[in-house]
């Protein structure tokens, strides 16, 4: 199992990017932070998640 945003999930065997367009993240507009470190966009289709991983998803929103 993966820890998703305090949630344990079973997306083991995903890349950060599958896991995040599954889940209708708009991948522009998030961070992702994965065992502590934020981990940089070009790196999200080729990280795989697993089991034991935290991963904490931040959306950024805009507005006035």
């Amino acid at each position: 199992m993966v820890k998703i945003n305090g949630e344990e999930k079973n997306a083991m065997g995903k890349t950060i990017g599958e896991y995040l367009t599954e889940s209708g993240y708009d991948v522009k507009r998030v961070a992702v932070e994965l065992n502590g470190d934020i981990l940089p966009k070009t790196q999200y289709e080729s990280t795989v998640l697993k089991g034991g991983d935290s991963v904490e998803i931040v959306s950024f929103v805009g507005g006035g």
